[in-house]
């Protein structure tokens, strides 16, 4: 029969290999989901979102109206993620002045660098859409709309020179 010292140091062995294995198994869980949130493209899917049978560039009618679709200038906060990449959320106010009640407008909007060259970009969709609790289906003449676009994935050496938003293609009710 073995001794009560000995079943213990059984014991305690058991729980420190539990105890290990469960540690690395989670180490592997977390640094694979950080590698899957950090990968390019991960959080944009299968490419911008896009509004169908909208106006876009080119269009003698997308000219004539993203005149009246006025921007503010647009305003960027940035914060470090622990991971070690930067999210800037850039801000501007779409005013309405087209005297047509808007059911879709898609913006784009980018961090660039001091030659003016996209360092991070991403078009979004802001009518229709849902955020905050709020559903926004529609633009009405001469109303304002806040626009927030969160852009991730920055590594700290890139050259945040300045941000751009612009109006990516309308749509009339």
């Amino acid at each position: 029969m073995a001794s009560p010292e000995r079943q213990n140091t059984d014991a305690d062995d058991s729980r420190r290999t539990i105890f290990i294995v469960v540690g690395v198994v989670s180490l592997v869980l977390i640094a694979g989901l950080l590698y899957w949130m950090t990968r390019p493209g991960a959080s944009t899917g299968s490419g911008p979102p896009r509004l169908e049978g909208a106006l876009r560039p080119g269009s003698p009618e997308f000219e004539q109206y993203k005149s009246k679709i006025v921007l503010d200038k647009p305003e960027a906060t940035e914060a470090t993620r622990p991971i070690g990449d930067i999210v800037m959320t850039l801000k501007t106010t779409a005013r309405n002045f087209t005297g047509r009640t808007i059911s879709g407008l898609e913006i784009y909007a980018a961090v660039v660098d001091m030659q003016g060259q996209p360092v991070k970009e991403r078009t979004v969709i802001v009518v229709p859409s849902s955020r905050m609790g709020q559903t926004v289906s529609e633009l009405e003449p001469n109303r304002t709309l806040e626009i927030p676009i969160v852009i991730d994935g920055m590594s700290k050496e890139a050259d945040r020179a300045n941000i751009k938003m612009e109006v990516a293609a309308i749509k009339f009710k």
